[in-house]
């Protein structure tokens, strides 16, 4: 079986692929669409850094508990045996972005605004697209991409440990 080096290879690899893509992607996407929400200011910025403890922990429940398992039903269901790694990494960010997003576009909302209201689907069909394309470019052109170099330059090192031993 081929063996591909920009995606985790054990249990430890994949904590550390999902603590950088979720980092990453916190620290990005969140700020953006508050900002985008309410303003691009210091003041706007700085409240939006007190939640997102908060979210980072949401996210990682979600992406355990909720994308993984979605996607990992969903995702056979498209791919084909001669799919490339490319569109198979395109697949599963687009099914799980699409995941993600739409829990967190309500959810979100709930913790941005201490406060659980309907808002979030009143609001629905305004606030998901947006918030549904700022994480899916947030993720194809920057966490993914650093998440695999990570993981390709372990494995890199891996190997070079592994000719010297």
């Amino acid at each position: 079986m081929y063996k591909e080096d920009r995606l985790p290879q054990n249990a430890k690899e994949g904590l550390l692929f999902l603590l950088i893509i979720s980092i990453i992607s916190v620290n990005t996407i969140s700020p953006i669409i508050v900002g985008l929400e309410r303003g691009f200011n210091k003041e706007v910025y700085l409240e939006t850094l007190k939640i997102i403890p908060i979210m980072w922990i949401i996210v990682i429940i979600l992406v355990r508990g909720v994308a993984g398992p979605v996607v990992g039903k969903v995702m056979p269901l498209f791919v084909g045996q001669t799919d490339g790694f490319n569109a198979r990494v395109l697949l599963n960010t687009l099914l799980n972005v699409t995941v993600l997003s739409f829990c967190l576009s309500i959810i979100g909302t709930w913790v941005g605004t201490k406060h659980i209201s309907l808002a979030p689907f009143e609001n629905f069909l305004h606030i998901w697209p947006r918030n549904f394309a700022v994480a899916f470019w947030i993720e194809l052109l920057l966490a993914q991409p650093i998440a695999r170099f990570a993981m390709k330059k372990l494995h890199q090192k891996q190997d070079l440990k592994a000719e010297h031993s």
